[in-house]
């Protein structure tokens, strides 16, 4: 890392942030903007070979049904969402064996190949949504893994750093926004894809020069460093090397002098201290994946990403029906929904600042034989309780058709949106060993799949037995919701229960390592 400015804070762990940052705000989601991209593929004539001639049984009025086009859209987005979950585990062992360049690399390419895609789809091949809104969402996915290792650089703002980097992940929404402001000024869908084919530079740039590659760890150590160093820094840990040298050639000499001396104190300082501490055994994977945490966990991340993904795969049908196919209003709300996304940034450091809060506090040292996974695991609860709330409050608005609700509902979505995908990824680098990170949260979303490919029956029922009518389906969501507050009650439980066990000393060590 650079050390050419002196200071805790060092140049070079400000160029990562501030690049992760950007990174995340213009690359990583900009899926999430379905709904704005859906508007320009509609009007670009994507799948509307699908819609039909309706006519009235009762005064013979002939109508178009694109019943059939939003179909598909929506089944381009739920593809999408699987296919991601599908790949994280995969992705996630990658990251964890290989290390960050190789995982970064592979997200660039998808990244290219997604925007590369849609530069060359026309209406005619519309199929092809399938597989470069797949990549898109791969790619923006890994970016986002790799950039979450950042924010061990920072321990006292780290779970801040995550849901900051987790807001600018759900605004960069607004992404497909500007797509869609720039398609109504007459700027082509296939320019604003072609000029993000071009963005991967920046890519590429960021992780060879600011990123390390294979990990950040956490705790961070002190002599730490990673990516181009300055040449004086280089010259310095010469000089060092060569010192070493010195001192211990000196030190042998020393030695041979007076090695009864040397016996001695070396025998009363085994007697006082060990010279090798203890090492704990490490904590096995498999036991990771069947702890009580991670199952509940695994429940609260499908629940929260059933309903999420739901609705963002619906929203456009949801505004034209509501708004009476009325295409100038749904505009207006597709507009608002995408703007209220780019807030997102601005609100995730709350639920980061709820996480770090006992970290904050002046003078307060750990209590005696409590852990540092311990304190920062019982600052947990509270924010996923928060998160519960929020989906459940999500869910009923967004269940009731009243148009506008919906206002409320955008905002619900993209704060249940920060406050899940920062306490997904902070409670997994909290309560589990950071070597397992990439699998274990590449797990949970990879077994999640299998619960999102109800969305396909779902959008059928949807569309051909309740006639575009999700009143019944979102019913049923807003009850499922409530799975979600068993998750931070277990884990306040399995706090009080840590610290039982440190009181009355039944922790002896003493087994093998378990979550």
């Amino acid at each position: 890392m650079f050390e050419c400015q002196g200071g805790r804070v060092q140049l070079h762990y400000c160029l990562t942030v501030l690049s992760g940052l950007l990174e995340s705000l213009f690359f990583t989601g900009i899926t999430f903007g379905w709904a704005s991209l859906v508007f320009v593929l509609k009007k670009d004539g994507y799948f509307a070979g699908y819609c039909i001639n309706a006519t009235r049984a009762e005064d013979q009025y002939v109508s178009i049904d694109c019943r059939g086009q939003d179909e598909h859209l929506s089944w381009v987005m739920s593809v999408a969402t699987i296919a991601n979950t599908l790949t994280r585990l995969p992705i996630g062992y990658v990251f964890d064996r290989c290390g960050t360049t190789v995982a970064r690399l592979i997200a660039v390419c998808f990244y290219t190949t997604g925007t590369l895609l849609i530069t060359l789809s026309r209406a005619e091949t519309s199929v092809l949504l399938y597989p470069a809104t797949a990549c898109l969402v791969i790619a923006g996915t890994t970016l986002y893994i790799t950039n979450v290792q950042v924010a061990n650089l920072f321990d006292t703002y780290r779970s801040t750093i995550i849901n900051v980097y987790n807001g600018a992940y759900d605004s960069s929404a607004a992404v497909f926004l500007i797509i869609k402001l720039l398609h109504e000024k007459g700027v082509s869908l296939h320019s604003c894809f072609f000029f993000l084919t071009f963005c991967s530079i920046f890519q590429l740039l960021r992780t060879f020069l600011l990123m390390p590659k294979r990990h950040i760890p956490y705790p961070l150590p002190d002599t730490y460093t990673y990516g181009v160093s300055c040449p004086s820094t280089r010259r310095e840990r010469i000089e060092e090397k060569e010192n070493d040298k010195e001192d211990q050639e000196l030190d042998v000499k020393r030695n041979k002098d007076d090695k009864t001396a040397e016996a001695e104190t070396s025998a009363l300082h085994l007697l006082k201290k060990p010279l090798v501490e203890p090492k704990q055994e490490e904590v096995s994977f498999r036991s990771c994946v069947m702890s009580w945490l991670f199952l509940w966990h695994l429940l609260w991340v499908v629940t929260s990403l059933l309903c999420q993904f739901l609705y963002l795969s619906l929203v456009n049908p949801m505004l034209t029906r509501l708004a009476n196919n009325d295409q100038t209003l749904v505009s207006h709300y597709t507009n608002v929904f995408a703007i209220t996304q780019l807030c997102a940034v601005l609100l995730s450091p709350l639920n980061g600042l709820i996480m770090d809060r006992h970290k904050h506090k002046p003078h307060k040292p750990l209590t005696q034989g409590e852990t540092k996974r311990e304190a920062d695991l019982s600052s947990l609860p509270l924010a996923l309780s928060l998160n519960s709330v929020q989906c459940f409050l999500f869910c009923v608005c967004f269940t009731c058709p009243v148009l506008p609700l919906q206002y409320l509902t955008f905002i619900l979505q993209v704060v249940n949106s920060a406050f899940f995908y920062a306490g997904h990824q902070a409670f997994i680098s909290t309560a589990f060993p950071m070597q397992h990170f990439g699998k274990l949260s590449g797990l949970v979303m990879t077994l999640s799949s299998v619960v999102l490919f109800l969305q396909f029956p779902i959008q059928y029922v949807i569309q051909h037995q309740l006639q575009g009518d999700p009143l019944y389906v979102n019913v049923g969501l807003t009850v499922l919701s409530l799975l979600t507050f068993i998750h931070p009650v277990h884990v306040s439980l399995y706090c009080k229960k840590l610290t039982k066990r440190r009181k009355t000393k039944e922790a002896n060590g003493h087994g093998s390592a378990k979550c």
